[in-house]
């Protein structure tokens, strides 16, 4: 069988607070919606802007985390994967909805900032960014690691390549 890939990873800001609920059965489930946006200038000249809106879904453990760590506003980084829904309205329409369920996710704005992200070349304290890793607890572990180590590498103007 051939192999393919379902990945979406995007940064962007939450245009609205996370809503938990619950399945028959208990499982948290918490969606919420995220825009990105895209710059570029057209042929004439004119710089021109775009957003997307993307919606998002989480389970279980990861639902509860969202729940609580994200606020509208907030800027966050997620990968997931891409799943469309289609179903049957009540005014008889065929509708369709595509998501990105979440697999990863790491709040990128220090807790209390309201949304404003850290001033630009301020690392971000440890504490202030929540790794987030479903699967091996050792992933998360060596995630950690990575971000305290590159938090604490200086690097000149000179060491950039460009």
């Amino acid at each position: 069988m051939a192999r393919s890939i379902n990945k979406a990873i995007i940064i962007g800001n939450l245009t609205r607070d996370p809503e938990m609920r619950y399945t028959p059965d208990g499982q948290p489930v918490t969606s919420f919606g995220v825009a990105t946006n895209r710059n570029w200038t057209s042929k004439d000249g004119e710089k021109k802007e775009e957003a997307e809106f993307h919606n998002l879904v989480a389970w279980g453990k990861l639902a509860e985390i969202c729940s609580q760590l994200l606020r509208k506003g907030r800027r966050v980084y997620i990968e997931g994967r891409l799943q469309t829904k289609s179903w049957e309205g009540k005014d008889g329409v065929q509708r369709q909805r595509t998501e990105i369920v979440i697999e990863d996710m790491v709040a990128l704005d220090p807790k209390d900032s309201g949304g404003e992200g850290p001033a630009v070349n301020q690392a971000p304290k440890e504490e202030e960014v929540p790794v987030i890793e479903v699967g091996e607890e050792k992933e998360a572990d060596k995630v950690k690691a990575k971000a305290s180590k590159e938090k604490h590498e200086e690097i000149s103007e000179d060491e950039i390549p460009f």
